[in-house]
């Protein structure tokens, strides 16, 4: 493997090899298997899980790790071909990504969409230029349009609950006052598309995923005998759950017009998931949240507290999930 970007990219069983490798690391870990190797860490976005657990996951295989947070310890970035810098960054990633490639065997970036122009953000050329530069291989830690770590993790926390190949993921938009990337809800649909599963998008009328993410789902789902659909219809979609993956995303019709999101949302907060949502045929459907999750806001205490709640598990499994893939990536033997 030479390269991390997205699980769109790997052949089914390069996917299975990894998933097999990370319940391999999950129950006896190498300790030795990438000793002397050295990973760049480039956040120019904040993390929580995909930080810790990357550092965490190189510590275990025997490598080191380097974080740099551009602004917050190193020179702030520009990314922008033929800008004119006399604002703040003080450096352009043509200069630092070729350095940071020499110093280091791998490079992991983390890089949110703009949230101003959809086309460029479904293009995601930012996180492309920026990898092109680097000379190494590297992982994507979450680009304007794909998470594959989280979503790595995410199909082995279905196959740890038994959730069936074939089961039935929906795929909810949840109350948020913010609007978010597109990155995470895109990788968990093309993730379970993948693995062959029905996948329903629950979603208010203006929040239908634009047709390219559905495109490539659905690519996906006509591999694996999988079926991808949309709804506005909370009973319809739920009906025969095994999953329910709840997520906030921006509204592709308002993409970058902040004031127009922000009364969308307003009208929207009947939209967090509660126990309710489980009623009847979904009675026995796992929750899952790529996390952090705003309490009772997305879903409720009821919910998050309660026993169908996975998201602790999805998290611990970024770590198995990453290793796999840093073992993969930087040699670690077979």
């Amino acid at each position: 493997m030479k390269r991390f970007h997205s699980l769109a990219e790997l052949a089914p069983e390069a996917t299975r090899d990894l998933l097999a490798l990370a319940a391999r690391l999950e129950r006896a870990s190498e300790p030795r298997a990438l000793a002397g190797r050295q990973l760049g860490l480039l956040f120019l976005d904040p993390s929580l899980r995909t930080l810790a657990s990357m550092q965490a996951a190189m510590a275990r295989l025997g490598g080191t790790s380097v974080v740099l947070s551009p602004g917050r310890g190193s020179w702030p970035l520009e990314h922008r071909a033929g800008a004119v810098m006399d604002g703040a960054a003080a450096e352009h990633v043509r200069e630092a990504l070729p350095v940071l490639g020499g110093y280091f065997d791998a490079l992991g970036i983390r890089a949110f969409a703009s949230g101003a122009d959809l086309a460029a953000d479904l293009a995601d050329a930012d996180f492309a230029a920026m990898t092109a530069l680097a000379g190494v291989p590297t992982i994507n830690l979450e680009s304007a349009l794909d998470h594959p770590c989280q979503a790595l993790a995410d199909w082995k926390t279905l196959d740890d609950l038994g959730i069936p190949t074939h089961g039935k993921l929906v795929l909810s938009w949840a109350s948020h006052p913010k609007a978010l990337p597109l990155a995470v809800p895109a990788a968990v649909l093309h993730m379970a598309a993948a693995r062959g599963m029905e996948v329903v998008v629950l979603r208010p009328d203006a929040y239908a995923l634009p047709e390219p993410v559905l495109a490539r789902a659905r690519t996906a789902a006509a591999r694996t005998g999988g079926r991808v659909t949309e709804t506005a219809n909370r009973r319809e979609a739920m009906e025969g759950a095994h999953s329910l993956y709840g997520k906030s995303w921006s509204s592709p019709l308002h993409y970058g017009d902040p004031e127009t999101e922000k009364e969308n949302r307003k009208r929207l907060r009947d939209w967090t998931i509660d126990l309710d949502w489980f009623d009847g045929a979904a009675a026995a459907a796992r929750f899952l949240h790529c996390l952090p999750v705003r309490r009772n806001v997305e879903a409720t205490d009821a919910v998050l507290d309660s026993p169908r709640s996975s998201v602790v598990r999805q998290a611990h499994n970024r770590l198995w999930a990453q290793m796999a893939v840093l073992h993969r990536l930087l040699g670690g033997e077979r």
